[in-house]
């Protein structure tokens, strides 16, 4: 049902960002903003209880937690870089879009250093 809700919402938000564009190009990419980030709390607010049961994972296997804590990040920037770019693309500026894009992938290989560093200490032990 979550799903209709979503599907309707954004059905809505097109339709009027596509009447606001004849009246006010402004007003069109408020509204796209407005409603792209109501439909991302509505989907976030869903996501929490996911995340939990994950928590509750991480904690029964003994995993260090700031290495899962730390893969949530680098998922939430990358939806985060996703969505900038799609509002950079909607308002016509598809070059700062990739910008955007090439800093969130740096973001996200900064961020990755500690996984990566732990698991070539594992490959290490092995050898």
């Amino acid at each position: 049902m979550d799903l209709i809700k979503v599907l309707i919402l954004g059905i809505i938000v097109s339709i009027l960002a596509v009447l606001f564009k004849s009246v006010k190009q402004e007003y069109s990419i408020i509204c796209i903003i407005v409603g792209s980030l109501i439909i991302v709390l509505y989907i976030l607010n869903s996501l929490l209880g996911v995340i939990d049961y994950f928590l509750e994972i991480v904690d029964k296997t003994g995993i260090d937690s700031q290495l899962f804590i730390i893969l949530l990040k680098i998922v939430g920037l990358g939806y985060l870089v996703e969505f900038s770019a799609g509002v950079c693309r909607d308002s016509g500026n598809s070059s700062i879009a990739d910008k955007v894009v090439l800093a969130g992938k740096i973001l996200i290989f900064i961020m990755s250093m500690p996984i990566i560093s732990n698991l070539f200490n594992i490959i290490l032990e092995l050898i």
